[in-house]
């Protein structure tokens, strides 16, 4: 028990772990996972769920607990050393969970335990947990023949390394790019605090001068505001083609595209589906990948005439700032300075405005309001020195569940913004463990002695993630397998996080988190009245290009042939043709670093987040009837979305929640492509 890892009786000992902990940590917990598994299938008493089930939970949740510690800590403090015993480990992990799903003896348990007269008599929840268990068995290869349970257990293990070095080859050629600029003229246009961090970047690394890397909070203001053309198209250069074959051979993810492909095919057809499209929409809400694309092409039929509105303005604009033929590494410039034109209005001016603790105020405030409960600031042993850690209590002070807040973007951190699972929510003989959540965004930080200010799109982020998190943490249910986001489709996940950016609209919302850096005043009227103006700025073009994205993800996991000569960059080339009406170079390697699909959990599965808009819209349309800031409907929300989990399907707590199923009107109304 010296092993902080194996401490699970309270919160992670992070500021304990170290690389060294983690082999020695899964070793024991695999060892003591077969001997539950051992013990299960010999038993020979009739099956129940206490006997069975909830002893399956037991040790899987312990195994879980442990790995998200090592997982994360991957992902926000990688070292050398940690990604060697994460994936000395994540094989051991693969392995062992092949074995498991493919454990004829428990699945023959759980056939039974479906079977018994116990089974009436459970809650929707258990019974949820039995039928996802069955559904997994089989989509795990139980029902193969030994031969193709073999191979079937090799492409999963494949599968689980190709997608981690993926996933290092972005974050590699990411943190390995610098550009260092002497001639300050060159970075004309680049907002002051941005040169701050760049300076004090190039310092760090002994040099003169500003430091550019292709970290988010330094890559975007570059290509929105640096006046130099070829800098721009220097950095986007960099950007689009990273971990191909255009950079460094050794972070090349070209093959691990085809054969990531060729492997999810060959699982695929041996558990009997055509394609791992149809694999991947078994888990899902959507009925077939011909309804996906279906849904795709009907809402690019409506979105494009208003992306080719946008586009032909960009072009307009554009010539009259003496760029008669606008690229890729244009456009964020343009669109900023007609943006600017437009409602008179900049990023960097509204960015002012939000600081960091009047934003977490903010979002806290809407929590408390239409939920009734208090988020509190705490205390927990914490990864790096500026994560912070907080409670969500009931008005009673009970609590409720609890959160990580790792903000800012830093090297050997993964980009992005994500929430994910540390401790889920669980009842075991009575005793009851309170869910916790990593909630991890790559912002700007503080500069000199100025807070860290947010632009309106890093708050919408920021909301979004805090709705995953809510999701986590406000869940009553008390089986641990469908807790939470647990068991939940995938395409219905993103409704609460989507759903929570709806309040960074709301005037009755923003003017209680805004103060400006310099002066203390609240954002002005007249500038909100701006933004809601612009918020639809350019809402087709970036529709069709999450729809880009979604054909193409859908498409590449239908009709891949592995003997055919079409590869992936000739397929977004074609999607492209069909829907985009802003076209990147032909040596813009988008699939190469398009972790979503090929180390996260999105293959077949990125439309997720146009469906989801849909729900989420549709459930805010609610609100907007009733009061924004609603504690009656915030609580109808709560019982019968959040506090749901994976207890019952996405569409029936959706439409136990709005009295109907949903519409893709409201997120017509949303984006403004409505006459």
């Amino acid at each position: 028990m010296s092993n902080p890892l194996l401490s699970l009786s309270g919160l992670p000992k992070f500021n304990e772990v170290t690389a060294a902990h983690v082999s020695p940590a899964v070793e024991a917990l695999l060892a003591e996972a077969r001997a539950t598994i051992e013990s299960l299938a010999s038993n020979q008493e009739g099956v129940t769920w206490q006997n069975f089930a909830e002893k399956l939970e037991d040790m899987e949740e312990r195994l879980s607990r442990v790995w998200s510690q090592v997982g994360h800590m991957n992902a926000v403090v990688n070292t050398p050393e940690l990604r060697e015993a994460y994936n000395d480990n994540l094989s051991k992990l693969t392995d062992f969970y092949a074995d498991l799903g493919q454990d004829e003896r428990l699945y023959a348990k759980f056939r039974a335990l479906k079977a018994s007269a116990e089974f009436a008599h459970l809650t929707a929840a258990q019974q949820k947990v039995i039928e996802n268990e069955l559904r997994d068995f089989r989509l795990g290869g139980a029902e193969l023949p030994p031969e193709q349970k073999a191979r079937f257990k090799e492409i999963q293990e494949s599968l689980a390394k190709l997608s981690s070095k993926f996933e290092e080859n972005v974050l590699d050629t990411t943190n390995d790019y610098a550009l260092y600029i002497e001639d300050k003229a060159l970075l004309k246009g680049v907002p002051e605090d941005v040169m701050q961090v760049a300076s004090e970047a190039a310092m760090a690394d002994q040099k003169t001068g500003w430091k550019l890397t292709l970290h988010f909070p330094s890559y975007l203001p570059v290509l929105q505001y640096a006046e130099d053309r070829g800098l721009r198209e220097q950095l986007y250069r960099a950007y689009a083609t990273r971990a191909s074959e255009l950079g460094k051979p050794e972070w090349d993810n070209t093959s691990m595209i085809e054969q990531i492909l060729q492997l999810r095919l060959e699982a695929a057809k041996l558990l009997g589906f055509e394609n791992y499209a149809e694999l991947s929409i078994e888990t899902k809400m959507a009925e077939s990948a011909q309804h996906v694309e279906e849904f795709l092409l009907d809402l690019a039929k409506q979105a494009k005439p208003y992306a080719l509105r946008d586009k032909a303005e960009l072009d307009e604009y554009a010539k009259k700032l003496d760029i008669p033929d606008m690229q890729a590494w244009d456009v964020a410039y343009v669109s900023e300075k007609l943006r600017e034109e437009k409602y008179a209005f900049s990023d960097q001016e509204v960015k002012q405005y939000f600081p960091e603790a009047n934003v977490l105020t903010g979002l806290f405030k809407v929590v408390e309001t239409i939920f009734g409960v208090h988020v509190i600031k705490a205390t927990a042993p914490v990864w790096h020195e500026t994560a912070s850690f907080y409670d969500i209590r009931s008005q009673s002070g009970q609590l409720i569940g609890q959160f990580y807040l790792d903000l800012y973007a830093r090297n050997n951190k993964r980009g992005g913004a994500w929430m994910d699972e540390a401790i889920t929510r669980r009842k075991v003989l009575g005793e009851l463990t309170t869910p916790v959540a990593y909630l991890t965004c790559n912002f700007s930080a503080p500069v000199g002695e100025k807070p860290a200010l947010f632009t309106h799109d890093e708050v919408l982020t920021m909301f979004h993630e805090f709705g995953h998190g809510l999701h986590h943490m406000l869940t009553e249910v008390d089986y641990y397998s469908v807790s939470g986001i647990k068991g939940v489709e995938w395409d219905a996940v993103e409704l609460p996080s989507q759903f929570m950016e709806n309040f960074c609209w709301e005037w009755d919302v923003v003017r209680h988190m805004t103060s400006h850096v310099d002066t203390g005043e609240p954002l002005p009227r007249a500038l909100f009245d701006k933004m809601v103006a612009a918020k639809n700025f350019q809402a087709g073009m970036q529709t069709v290009r999450q729809i880009e994205f979604s054909l193409f993800d859908i498409r590449l996991h239908r009709d891949f042939d592995p003997c055919g000569t079409s590869t992936a960059l000739d397929l977004i080339e074609s999607v492209r043709d069909e829907v985009a009406v802003v076209r990147p170079p032909k040596w813009n390697r988008f699939p190469h670093n398009f972790t979503h699909v090929f180390s996260g959990g999105y293959a077949a599965g990125y439309y997720s987040y146009k469906w989801a808009e849909v729900l989420s819209a549709d459930a805010y349309s609610m609100f907007e009837e009733d009061g924004v800031l609603s504690r009656e409907t915030g609580q109808r929300y709560w019982q019968e979305i959040l506090a749901q989990g994976g207890s019952r399907s996405a569409l029936a707590s959706f439409v136990a929640f709005r009295g109907r199923a949903p519409s893709i009107d409201a997120l017509l109304r949303h984006h403004g492509m409505t006459e």
